[in-house]
């Protein structure tokens, strides 16, 4: 668990600690651990009849006058009305956030929770909704809710992966722990031992290569490290820890050590999905796309930011969310493209509504209803399949915005005459291209980004019962190639814009009297670590109480293998001629394409990621700086699981422990351990940029009032940590006659990739066949990563 003044650094949010006011870190009073406690208990396996009887007693009807609510609008009406005529979405069916019947409903129930009045009213809703509402459907407005309401800042409820587990992994392991039965498990020592790909002490024969006195199969995946250890895919169970990054701080709480000592633990190894049936060299990247991290990145972000959520109501135009979003995607995009150079991948496909979709997809994953997600085979015409009329209204939208950025302005259907030869007019761009509600002309412009989603479902404008279909939901969908083709062509239209905004000039790239002398760079290298994701929510099992309390007196986890880094600093050494106040920005991007060939700059801009960005306060003379890059702004590391949280929370209950604010990580946060792409073995050639500015105070920071030892700030107007363009300099095209100064400074940097396994390859007389082999994951990672 990370101690408070940590994670001020790494919030996601800005690096408010060297200039904003800094917290004491607030301790949770009764009240608030009984909220909190509400929370974890009403989400426990969320698709399983509600058990706790205090929240049945609390839920048979839903509060609908008028007086228990500060707003109460026709969305509440509508969705209440529905229920009332058996029309709303049922328990148990597949729930799109994209599909336009599932939203209208989704939206009308989160306004139930989000404008009650007092926490009792919320409590009561949300206990009723939990027993009639759909299972998919409740959680989506719930964690709405939660994030938005201004009085509820320090709760929280576990991540979307714990909560619903099955949007994440494949359905042979969905199955497998389904139908996990604890009392057959104690019946057996043991589950008997397949040696599949491993023959210890064995005969090769067919395809099978012999290294010194043991076989593996030449196909063998990196990941699939169970298999080299002779253990079959199937449950174990784990008395030792949960594994994962920062494992040594929780085995050195003595605190930690007693609260789970009594709970059960059983893991099952888990892989990504293959190309089956379809062959597709884009699985090659599973292990990136199917990333939790990575998934539950876009999905919190389009919460933060969701389409049906007023600028005005929520403070989101504070946060520039047009452009936010927008910027997102651009960012999401270069740092898939420099993970596919990884492989020797060249840019992201162009997306066509009119040309076959070369790669076909098969999510190979099950709903919780157990229906199977749809697939796409491979050269998949778009066109020959859905709905003419809404393919028609997607692609005369994006003709049209295309024609209205060419046209550089824009009127409104009241007369209004908007601008868009201006650098804040990306606003305007950012909320069309999302199909929010603050997207001018809304009759016009706020539903095409939904449509097309459907459209790639094969779902109809008024479908209730639709496929599960992973391009429906925020979660799932960056797990389809296809994503990364459609969302390029929205990242297009950025370009598009400021393509025609006038490039920036050297005087004003230029920080007089500042010169970036040299930026030193430790060693870039990733390898593949293990990590243990709580599924206890798949849990097929009674339930324990105990005088009326709820015992959680056992825990399933997930353990994959994950791409990570190692840690790595920078060393700024930055003059300066006076005190100046600055914030300093880093990029990482490539510097050849799939081919070997250098990219021109003017090219490459589009490519660079935003890693890290921070302010400081220079003094006159030299200043070096140095910045690590778990210190990066905007990045975050594993979150505590679903498990050690309740313990924790009921710990405090008991007197027995103090819970702060800040006990689990921000759910705003982007995976530190994905800011690196997995290079190559003999070091992948990179370049990094590094900028130094002068600071602008970000415009509603002195309304802010959000505190960032819980809080993410969504709507304050002071997440970031200047007023800048996001993605400056490299937001505008690039004269290079003007841009190079002073103030910046390129670095080619190569990134290293260490396989995690290489030692065991070439290690003899192992004899730790069988069993998860503690001993080699410590000592060689302590050998060859030095962690």
């Amino acid at each position: 668990m990370k101690i408070a003044i940590a994670l001020l650094a790494c919030l996601g949010l800005v690096a408010a600690a060297s200039f904003h006011q800094t917290h004491e870190v607030k301790i949770a009073d009764k009240a608030f651990l009984e909220k909190q406690k509400f929370l974890f208990e009403i989400v426990y396996r969320v698709e399983d009849p509600l058990m706790f009887e205090d929240y049945i007693k609390m839920g048979p009807q839903l509060y609908t006058e008028e007086s228990y609510y500060t707003h109460y609008d026709l969305y509440m009406k509508k969705f209440y009305e529905a229920y009332k005529m058996h029309a709303l979405l049922p328990k148990g069916e597949f729930f799109g956030q994209l599909n336009m019947a599932h939203a209208k409903q989704a939206r009308g129930l989160f306004n139930f929770f989000y404008y009650a009045k007092d926490w009792e009213t919320f409590m009561h809703n949300v206990a009723w909704a939990r027993m009639h509402v759909n299972e998919g459907m409740f959680v989506y407005a719930l964690t709405l809710a939660v994030i938005h309401r201004e009085d509820f800042h320090g709760l929280m409820l576990p991540s979307i992966y714990e909560i619903f587990p099955q949007f994440f992994f494949n359905s042979k392991f969905v199955y497998e722990a389904e139908k996990f039965d604890y009392e057959m498990w104690m019946k057996m020592t043991m589950y008997e031992k397949e040696y599949m790909d491993v023959y210890h002490k064995g005969h090769g024969h067919g395809n099978m290569y012999q290294y010194g006195d043991y076989m593996y199969m030449k196909d063998f995946k990196m990941w699939q490290w169970w298999k080299l250890m002779g253990l079959g895919e199937h449950w174990y169970s784990e008395n030792k820890f949960i594994l994962r990054e920062n494992i040594y701080e929780f085995n050195q709480d003595t605190k930690w050590q007693d609260m789970m000592k009594d709970v059960k633990v059983w893991w099952m190894p888990v892989d990504y999905t293959r190309d089956l049936d379809i062959y597709n060299e884009e699985s090659k990247l599973s292990y990136f796309t199917e990333d939790l991290g990575w998934n539950s990145y876009w999905y919190y972000l389009n919460l933060d930011y969701s389409f049906f959520l007023d600028g005005n109501t929520f403070g989101l135009k504070n946060d520039r969310r047009g452009e936010w979003w927008l910027y997102n995607v651009h960012q999401l995009l270069s740092r898939y493209y420099m993970e596919r150079l990884s492989h020797g991948f060249g840019d992201i496909p162009e997306f066509s509504w009119y040309h076959q979709i070369e790669m076909g997809y098969d999510p190979q994953m099950i709903y919780y209803n157990g229906i199977g997600y749809s697939y796409r085979k491979n050269y998949y015409e778009m066109e020959t399949y859905g709905n003419f009329d809404m393919l028609n209204q997607i692609t005369g939208f994006m003709q049209r915005i295309h024609n209205i950025i060419e046209n550089g302005h824009y009127k409104t259907s009241d007369g209004h005459m908007i601008d868009l030869r201006k650098p804040e007019s990306i606003e305007y761009i950012g909320n069309i291209m999302q199909g929010n509600v603050d997207a001018m002309d809304k009759m016009f412009f706020q539903f095409w980004y939904m449509m097309a989603h459907m459209y790639f479902a094969d779902a109809d404008y008024h479908q209730m019962d639709v496929y599960p279909n992973v391009m429906l939901n925020f979660e799932t969908m960056m797990r389809d190639p296809m994503y990364y083709m459609f969302y390029k062509s929205i990242a297009q239209v950025y370009f598009q814009f400021m393509h025609y905004l006038p490039k920036y000039t050297k005087e004003q790239l230029l920080m007089p009297g500042v010169t970036l002398k040299h930026v030193e760079i430790s060693e870039l290298v990733t390898y593949f670590d293990l990590v243990d994701f709580d599924v206890t929510n798949m849990l097929n099992d009674k339930m324990v109480f105990h005088e009326g309390k709820f015992v959680w007196d056992k825990s399933l986890y997930a353990r994959q293998m994950r791409l990570n880094h190692k840690p790595f600093t920078y060393s700024y050494t930055i003059e300066s001629d006076k005190p100046e106040k600055v914030v300093v920005r880093a990029f990482l991007g490539p510097k050849f394409d799939e081919f070997g060939k250098m990219i021109s700059l003017s090219e490459n801009r589009m490519n660079f990621m935003e890693v890290d960005e921070f302010y400081y306060e220079l003094k006159a003379g030299s200043n070096v700086i140095t910045r690590k890059s778990n210190d990066f702004y905007w990045t975050v590391k594993d979150r505590t699981t679903y498990t050690e949280l309740y313990y924790y929370l009921m710990m405090a209950f008991d007197g027995k422990y103090s819970f702060p604010l800040d006990m689990s990580e921000p759910h705003c946060g982007f995976p530190d351990r994905l800011v690196l792409p997995m290079g190559w073995k003999k070091g992948m050639p990179m370049q990094m940029f590094f900028m130094v500015m002068p600071y602008t105070a970000p415009t509603h920071e002195q309304f802010s009032k959000f505190d960032y030892t819980y809080s993410c700030g969504i709507g304050s107007g002071a997440r970031f940590v200047d007023d800048m363009p996001f993605g400056y300099p490299f937001d505008r095209e690039i004269d290079e006659y003007e841009f190079f100064v002073p103030n910046m400074y390129f670095k080619d940097v190569m990134i290293h990739h260490l396989d995690t396994m290489e030692p065991y390859y070439h290690y003899k007389g192992y004899t730790n066949y069988g069993q998860f082999d503690y001993t080699f994951f410590r000592d060689y990672y302590t050998k060859y990563f030095k962690l």
